[in-house]
């Protein structure tokens, strides 16, 4: 298979398959010529993967390589590959500020209160954090029913994410699926609640009609 063929079975720009290929997110193909390299169906899914993980998912070059590097490494442990994916989407920008002991804290509080077995060391805890310091600024302060709203439906999607995996059996298949559900889960969560969002504001914020009905 060659690098055009590539592009075609990814429905991929060639143009994009050939920039993965050389920022080194492709593993090398098969030299079968002196200026000829061919390529397989591991290029395709490869291929894939790394789009998803770019375009949809907005990983760094960087960042998905280092998602990628935990995925190849055979001998390590799922829960590298899990982690490295975490860290990559939950890593805070140049701009971003430590979160506040406080709000630290309270949200260590409450996912201990849940009952759940995180550590410290989880990037999910000073990305919770930061948000509450920023909903801080507005003088706003979440209750502990507002935010154990947001645990639930963590809790519910967590599920649903680890649960998808026991229906793969192959090893990549389980890492692969672990790793681009680690970071499209962000925003098919997001896309989801944006839409319920519009929904509970037509329940709680009704619109009256040009005849007076609400909507």
């Amino acid at each position: 298979m060659r690098i055009s063929e590539i592009a075609q079975e990814a429905t991929t720009p060639l143009t994009a398959v050939k920039y993965y290929q050389r920022e080194g997110l492709l593993p090398p193909g098969e030299k079968t010529a002196p200026n000829q390299t061919s390529y397989d169906d591991r290029h395709v899914r490869r291929v894939r993967l790394v789009r998803a993980l770019l375009e949809v998912g907005g990983l760094s070059v960087a960042a998905t390589k280092d998602v990628l590097a935990a995925l190849d490494a055979d001998d390590a442990p799922l829960a590298e590959a899990f982690a490295a994916a975490q860290h990559a989407m939950s890593s805070p920008r140049a701009h971003d500020a430590a979160p506040s002991p406080a709000a630290r804290e309270r949200v260590a509080a409450l996912t201990s209160a849940a009952g759940w077995a995180t550590t410290d060391e989880n990037p999910g805890l000073d990305a919770a954090a930061r948000a509450l310091d920023g909903l801080a600024t507005i003088d706003f302060e979440p209750t502990d029913d507002y935010l154990q709203a947001y645990l639930t439906a963590a809790a519910t999607a967590a599920r649903a994410d680890v649960e998808a995996l026991g229906g793969r059996h192959d090893r990549d298949d389980v890492a692969e699926l672990m790793v681009v559900g680690t970071v499209l889960g962000d925003p098919l969560f997001a896309g989801l609640r944006r839409l319920a969002h519009e929904d509970v504001t037509h329940d709680l914020f009704p619109v009256a009609d040009q005849d007076g009905r609400r909507s």
